[in-house]
């Protein structure tokens, strides 16, 4: 098992968020998926169905997650300072994910802190939890 097969299947797993494809999202998750995502909520997500809906809602309008730009506005991700941990069937990948967006004032790059903990369980990854945090001094106390 190579680092290279787990970022492989990490760049799969991103690319259905990227193409708000729920049905690779779902077999590239645990049913039991937690989230931390700081710009929705202050508190954990359970399961699959949340992003479901989101994903559908954004193939509907032609959107991207997490973009910047209006409909059909074409889209990209990258990965800076990726890291993989690999511990026999866990993985923890952290980077700051970068999604660009094209729009007509030109393009605009929002990005956050990830690390997406992935398990190998009978032979497939899936990812089973998933924190997000600002890649931007955030105030400690809210104001």
């Amino acid at each position: 098992m190579s680092n290279d097969e787990i970022i492989i299947f990490l760049k799969k797993h991103l690319q259905a968020i990227q193409d708000n494809d729920t049905q690779t999202y779902n077999e590239t998750c645990t049913e039991d998926l937690t989230l931390y995502e700081w710009w929705i909520t202050p508190h954990r997500i359970d399961g699959l169905p949340f992003h479901e809906f989101m994903m559908a809602s954004n193939a509907e309008r032609g959107t991207v997650f997490g973009a910047e730009g209006k409909e059909k506005s074409p889209a990209r991700f990258d990965l800076a300072n990726l890291h993989i941990q690999h511990y026999g069937d866990t993985a923890i990948a952290s980077y700051t994910l970068l999604i660009s967006t094209a729009t007509p004032d030109g393009v605009k790059v929002a990005s956050h802190n990830e690390s997406r903990v992935m398990v190998k369980h009978e032979g497939v990854w899936k990812v089973v939890h998933v924190h997000k945090s600002p890649a931007w001094q955030a105030p400690h106390i809210p104001t």
